[in-house]
């Protein structure tokens, strides 16, 4: 073969490369249905805190004392409805779901492995609403995810205790974080594409 048969079919399966990358990247997003075309600011985050900061620890509360002390459970909610992940470990065995309805089978088969009812779930989803919140994981730091912003997401750590001072110097090494004080930790996650570090995080490493 030729080297300008060679370059000829090199480029040949770029395009089609490319081609399917964007396909790929247009069912992802036509799929979540607009999913991501909502944005946040970190100021959003805070202010939130600041007007649903009791809402938000009693979150970390409900979910702490529901999900069995083997077990770890991450869930956002997608609407009323639907949940837009589901995931629960259960002695390093990982059962992750993506987008699945509140009443379907898998739903249920995961709410039985944490003995939880479709009761349970409208239970956490009020305690979500109430903080104007859309996920939680449980653990310490317990993660409750405020909003999706485009492809990523902001969200609260909240400890029990205070950070100890070799995590929180991690914590400001790091550009998803910035400490907003000594039991709370504030967090950027980013999505496929867009910002991987907190918007502003220069200027916002500073604690509140």
């Amino acid at each position: 073969m030729t080297l300008q048969a060679i370059i000829k079919w090199f480029i040949i399966f770029v395009s089609l490369f490319l081609i399917a990358f964007a396909g790929f990247w247009a069912y992802a997003l036509t799929s979540f249905g607009g999913a991501f075309d909502t944005y946040y600011s970190k100021q959003d985050l805070v202010d939130n805190y600041r007007s649903k900061g009791a809402e938000i620890r009693e979150v970390k509360r409900l979910i702490n004392r529901i999900t069995p002390k083997n077990k770890s459970v991450n869930i956002e909610f997608d609407g009323n409805d639907k949940l837009f992940y589901f995931h629960v470990i259960h002695d390093d065995a990982y059962r992750n779901s993506w987008d699945l309805n509140i009443d379907s089978g898998q739903a249920d088969s995961l709410l039985h492995e944490l003995n939880w009812t479709r009761g349970t779930l409208r239970k956490l989803k009020t305690a979500l609403d109430n903080a104007n919140c859309i996920s939680v994981r449980n653990g310490e730091p317990c993660q409750v995810g405020f909003q999706r912003s485009g492809m990523g997401k902001y969200s609260y750590n909240l400890f029990d205790a205070p950070i100890a001072d070799s995590l929180l110097t991690q914590y400001q090494r790091s550009c998803t974080y910035i400490i907003y004080n000594k039991q709370l930790v504030l967090e950027y996650g980013g999505g496929a594409i867009g910002p991987q570090c907190f918007p502003d995080s220069v200027a916002g490493k500073q604690s509140y």
